[in-house]
């Protein structure tokens, strides 16, 4: 294995070193089955992308988890975005995977912005400070979506909001953890795993540290993984080893990107700015200190507060299913609106929305 790695990190997506790590995996299988979950929508779209799914032995059995960060915002969430963009004088940013994302009732924020709503997509938390300073007479709330990956940054925009005095800046903050997420599903007997891929950019600011229960507590095996063919087949390798010695434990299989320790000043930044709360996930219900919320020394920044936003009742999509594929429970195309009435084009359910949801992934690369 350590040759291997030492080839990968030199050439992740090298043909070779993929062809020698499913060898290598089938030989470490030797039939025993292999129920895993990637918990990251990077690793979903690597490996149908990549045509990794179809390499993949019989016995491996490939989950989607709930790694997608607009397919796990909830309902009653995407109903206060959708409260925000409709006041007349805000201009609401966000990043564009959640425009599409559909509300119980069927409304978008991509519909509302059809209807005159100033909706603006940015691609940077601190481009949404930028256009405050740039509009002093409107305020601007941005969408804070994502994992630890994302949350670092729309901290740091809201220090800068800060020390900059940019009073019309807020945030909705509706960040997620993903840890809590994970234990979640491991405390649901249906799910029935064996083992989980770990997601490598969340590992970068995390380490390795949070996922310690899933060996400690559950007796899993665990992997974080680079997003390359060859980097998910490491990690896979190194899971189906852990179970062929009746191991388990979390493996760094991406050590060129993560250290076992993340990186502490993105996790100080984000701390000094969030603390954690009980937030409800699309699919997974609410699960405790799995969210982010401002602390009250940023009060100001806090659209929640700014604007009194109360929690919406949004009932969820009916027939949709985004909520079973999220918990590894039925595979997309077991929804009964895949590829009918629930398109790319015409999505109902948050899954099929983003590039990175499992079901948009099955059905561009032919899994219909």
């Amino acid at each position: 294995m350590a040759s291997l790695t030492t080839s990968l990190d030199a050439a992740a997506s090298d043909p070779g070193v993929c062809r020698a790590l499913l060898a290598r995996l089938d030989q470490l299988l030797a039939g025993r089955k292999l129920r895993f979950m990637e918990v990251c929508g990077t690793h979903t779209v690597s490996i149908f992308q990549s045509g990794l799914r179809s390499l993949l032995p019989a016995s491996v059995i490939h989950l989607s988890g709930p790694g997608c960060p607009v397919c796990v915002t909830h309902e009653t969430e995407i109903g206060q975005c959708m409260e925000l963009a409709a006041m007349g004088d805000i201009i609401f940013a966000t990043f564009g995977d959640l425009l599409r994302v559909p509300a119980g009732n069927g409304q978008s924020l991509r519909q509302a912005r059809a209807r005159g709503a100033d909706i603006r997509i940015v691609y940077s938390p601190l481009d949404a400070v930028l256009l405050a300073r740039e509009n002093p007479g409107r305020e601007v709330v941005f969408a804070g979506i994502g994992f630890e990956t994302t949350a670092p940054g729309v901290a740091a925009a809201i220090l800068a909001a800060k020390k900059s005095k940019t009073v019309n800046f807020s945030v909705l903050c509706l960040h997620k953890l993903v840890a809590p997420a994970i234990r979640s599903i491991l405390e649901d007997p249906q799910t029935g795993l064996d083992a989980l891929l770990l997601p490598g950019h969340v590992a970068t600011i995390t380490g390795l540290a949070p996922f310690q229960f899933i060996s400690s507590s559950f007796g899993r095996p665990a992997a974080v993984a680079g997003f390359e063919p060859a980097d998910i087949l490491l990690g896979l390798c190194e899971l189906a080893g852990q179970i062929a010695a009746g191991e388990s434990r979390i493996a760094n299989c991406y050590g060129r990107a993560v250290a076992n320790e993340g990186n502490p000043q993105a996790r100080s930044i984000m701390d000094a700015v969030f603390r954690p709360v009980d937030v409800s996930w699309r699919g997974l219900g609410l699960i405790s200190g799995s969210g982010l919320a401002i602390r009250d020394g940023f009060a100001d920044f806090d659209a929640r507060l700014r604007f009194d936003l109360k929690p919406v009742d949004v009932a969820p999509v009916p027939g949709c299913r985004c909520g079973d594929v999220l918990k590894g429970l039925v595979q997309p195309s077991q929804c009964k609106l895949f590829g009918r009435a629930c398109t790319p084009a015409s999505p109902v359910g948050p899954c099929m929305v983003s590039t990175e949801g499992s079901c948009a992934a099955w059905h561009k690369y032919g899994e219909v």
